[in-house]
């Protein structure tokens, strides 16, 4: 069996893990319990490797955590927590716990104390932040898993024999694995929840070609940034295109949703980023940024909630927040989304890129958002503007864009890419960027030339002219599909038609005379 039927039947039993136990729970909501328990193995394993290879190199060849006394284990608490950030004492582990599940009357209560436990000890450590709240969305005790603490133990049970039962090993690494497990529950749970999916995870292809378009000519960056992070789906893409080693300064976010937020963290340790390495916060990003003392970053990538509605100018004091005065105007209220790519541009490094998912209404609409594109057009601060199918995004069929911005550009040009046809049809209604197609837009950018109906490469005064609109199809002229008609011909058909309708109407009234002929 290869590798690739190994991880799709993986995917499968993880689906049917999710929807044969979630009963009455929604399965929206039910996807806390399996992220968590996914997760709660997954530190489980990753702490047990973590010190069984030191202690095996150490010259105990049989040593195994597992079954260290718990006063041993204590022992080590100090250090274990200074590398991995948390501590599980052995009998806590998961596998342990597994084992006299089926036992254990009390379950709800062993596993709460648990997840308690872990979160405590990190409290006054420098990842104590990274842990907090981690469990809060994993209600052991909730009616909605069974009406009795039994029927309540007994899902729980089954739940944690499943999470256990999963064959993690597929691949080089089962780090890989988890986290290439956690992706694919997001997916899921993204396409299965409407319009609410799309707010929390950006399909992985175009997070890839958000993040390629951001390392263009780099082999590492200094620190990478999404100010609307949701699951951080983004920010580990960089993990693949450069490998985390190439990721110097670490992964920094914030998102305003709690949960999604403690999805966020969850995925950045499946991915087996150390919390020293990365540093999500909870929050509006707008108005109650993180970061603030944090240097620029080189690589930002976002997909920040469409056309949101925001406090603007209700607060005074944000027209002189240094993030949104150059422009001299505040984004809509009822429209945030030039706020969070003030916001962007203006924690981006000199020598870095932005690269955002934009609603397509930003290219375009007047008064206070043209002013902003003023300011950026004029400051030479956008690089391109691609234009993206439609259909690409969970819960809405809208044809997104991406704006690149950057602030060390070489000329005073913008390139305008259509890549609105750059699709390949999955069931249902939903679109996606194939990998031809990815490397399309990446190599059309590379190029930076124009191309017939696919790019434009156009100076600022033009764009000027045309009142500061950014609309691609301002600037790249679509293809005309349609076939060349001869006239000529044409006409001699019309005329062979109307000579014709001409004989069959003087046949039809033949006919009919005859008709009423033969009825007398």
């Amino acid at each position: 069996m290869s590798k690739e039927t190994e991880r799709k039947a993986l995917h499968q039993a993880i689906w049917r893990v999710a929807n044969d136990l979630r009963g009455s729970v929604d399965g929206w909501d039910f996807k806390a319990y399996v992220l968590g328990f996914l997760f709660y193995r997954f530190i489980s394993e990753n702490l047990t490797e973590y010190i069984n290879a030191g202690e095996r190199e150490a010259g105990d060849p049989d040593f195994d955590y597992r079954f260290l006394s718990h006063a041993d284990a204590e022992g080590a608490r100090e250090g274990i927590i200074e590398e991995k950030g948390f501590f599980i004492a052995p009998g806590d582990l998961f596998d342990n716990v597994r084992e006299r599940a089926p036992r254990d009357e009390n379950l709800n209560e062993t596993l709460s104390r648990i997840f308690k436990s872990i979160e405590a000890s990190a409290t006054g450590t420098g990842s104590e932040s990274d842990l907090r709240g981690l469990f809060d969305d994993v209600d052991v005790n909730s009616t909605k898993l069974g009406r009795t603490v039994a029927q309540r133990n007994d899902k729980l049970t089954r739940l944690i024999q499943a999470i256990g039962d999963l064959d993690l090993s597929y691949g080089e690494s089962s780090i890989d694995t988890f986290g290439d497990a956690y992706e694919y529950l997001m997916t899921m749970y993204a396409s299965n929840a409407g319009k609410s999916g799309g707010e929390f995870f950006t399909p992985q292809e175009v997070s890839e070609v958000l993040a390629r378009i951001t390392v263009m000519g780099k082999k590492s960056v200094n620190r990478v940034y999404d100010p609307a992070c949701g699951s951080g789906s983004l920010l580990l893409k960089f993990t693949k295109v450069l490998g985390k080693e190439n990721v110097r300064g670490g992964f920094f976010g914030q998102e305003i949703n709690l949960t999604t937020y403690n999805l966020c963290r969850i995925n950045m340790f499946l991915h087996d980023i150390n919390f020293a390495d990365f540093s999500i916060a909870h929050g509006d990003t707008l108005t109650d940024p993180a970061h603030w003392d944090d240097e620029p970053f080189e690589a930002i990538v976002s997909n920040p909630p469409y056309s949101t509605k925001w406090v603007g100018k209700d607060d005074p004091a944000l027209i002189n927040d240094p993030r949104f005065s150059p422009a001299g105007v505040l984004a809509p209220k009822s429209r945030a989304d030039l706020a969070f790519t003030m916001h962007m541009l203006s924690w981006l490094a000199v020598d870095g890129t932005a690269a955002i998912v934009e609603f397509p209404g930003v290219l375009f609409r007047g008064a206070a958002e043209a002013k902003i594109r003023q300011y950026l057009v004029e400051n030479n601060y956008v690089d391109a503007v691609i234009q993206l199918p439609e259909g690409l995004f969970f819960g809405t069929p809208i044809s997104t864009c991406i704006i690149v911005l950057k602030k060390s550009k070489q000329d005073n040009t913008v390139l305008f890419v259509d890549a609105s046809k750059q699709f390949v049809r999955e069931e249902g209604n939903k679109n996606k960027l194939s990998a031809e197609n990815q490397e399309m837009i990446l190599e059309t950018l590379a190029k930076r030339a124009d191309v017939d109906h696919v790019a434009a490469l156009v100076d600022a005064d033009a764009i000027r002219e045309n009142g500061f609109n950014l609309s691609v199809s301002s600037y790249v002229e679509a293809e005309d599909t349609r076939e060349e008609v001869d006239i000529v011909e044409l006409n001699a058909r019309i005329k062979a038609i109307v000579e014709r309708q001409a004989v069959l109407r003087a046949s039809i009234d033949e006919i009919v005379a005859d008709l009423e002929g033969g009825a007398r």
